[in-house]
């Protein structure tokens, strides 16, 4: 399933523009549809579980 820039940034919780700075860094692959941009959901759940692996947070209890 493909998400829109819309779509990534609610489920990130972030801004459409970090979105799309995440696409042109080449962060978050995407693909071209048209003049819109779709990334794969699976894209963005990777994403996500790298950066808290490259984190140094751990849980707390």
């Amino acid at each position: 399933m493909f998400l829109t820039v819309a779509e990534v940034a609610t489920v990130m919780r972030v801004s459409q523009m970090t979105v799309y700075r995440l696409v042109h860094s080449g962060a978050l692959p995407a693909v071209r549809v048209g003049r819109s941009f779709r990334m794969p959901e699976h894209a963005v759940h990777d994403y996500l579980a790298a950066s808290f692996k490259g984190s140094d947070a751990s849980p707390r209890m």
